[in-house]
C-alpha cells in the first residue's frame, strides 16, 4: 500500500493533467485517475512489483481513455420512431441475403469455412481460434480477414449482390440450396 501512496503523491497531479486534457468533464477526469490507482491495488504486489510506476500508470490511463472513446463512438442518438423504421428497411436486404450464406459457405475452402464458422457464426474470439489451431494471433487474424474477403467475393459473385450509392446491399439473386 505504501508504494501506491508514494505513486499517488509523486504522479497524481501529472496524471490528472494528462487525463483532464483529454476529457471535457473534470469530475470524469478525477474518476478516471482514481480508476487507474484502483487498478494498481489489484496487482499482486501493488505498484511495488512494477519497475517503472510512472509508465505503468500512464499506460493504464491511456487504456482507460481509449475504452472511454470507443464506448462513446458506438453511441447512436435515437430521435423518434420513423428513424427506427428507416434503419429496419435498410437492414432487410442484408438479412435476406443470409439465404445465400449456407450454400456459399459450403463453396469456400475448408480453412476459410472453419474460420468464418468459428469466429463469425459461433462467436469464438480470434485469440481462441489461434489457440485452437496452434497459430499466432496475427496469423489467426489474417486467416479470418482473408476468409471474410473470399466469402464476400463469393457472395457478390454467386448471389449477384448489387450495392446502392452508399455501398449498402440493395438487392441480390437468391440461390437455391445445393442439390436443389
Amino acid at each position: 500500500m505504501k508504494c501506491i501512496l508514494d505513486a499517488w503523491h509523486a504522479h497524481h497531479p501529472e496524471l490528472l493533467r494528462f487525463v483532464a486534457a483529454r476529457v471535457p468533464d473534470s469530475q470524469e477526469a478525477h474518476d478516471l485517475v482514481q480508476e487507474v490507482f484502483l487498478r494498481a491495488t489489484r496487482l499482486d504486489q501493488g505498484l511495488c512489483g512494477v519497475e517503472n510506476r510512472r509508465a505503468w500508470l500512464f499506460q493504464v490511463a491511456r487504456n482507460l481513455l481509449i475504452d472511454r472513446y470507443r464506448m462513446a463512438r458506438d453511441e447512436i442518438p435515437l430521435d423518434d420512431e420513423p428513424a427506427l423504421a428507416d434503419v429496419a428497411d435498410d437492414l432487410a436486404p442484408v438479412e435476406a441475403l443470409s439465404q445465400c450464406l449456407p450454400r456459399v459457405l459450403g463453396e469456400l475452402s475448408p480453412e476459410d469455412r472453419e474460420a468464418i464458422t468459428l469466429c463469425d457464426i459461433e462467436g469464438l474470439s480470434q485469440q481462441a481460434l489461434a489457440d485452437r489451431l496452434g497459430l499466432s494471433l496475427p496469423a489467426a487474424k489474417s486467416r479470418v480477414q482473408r476468409a471474410r474477403r473470399r466469402l464476400r467475393e463469393q457472395m457478390v459473385s454467386a448471389c449477384q449482390v448489387q450495392f446502392d450509392e452508399l455501398g449498402h446491399v440493395c438487392c441480390f439473386v437468391p440461390r437455391p440450396p445445393a442439390g436443389g
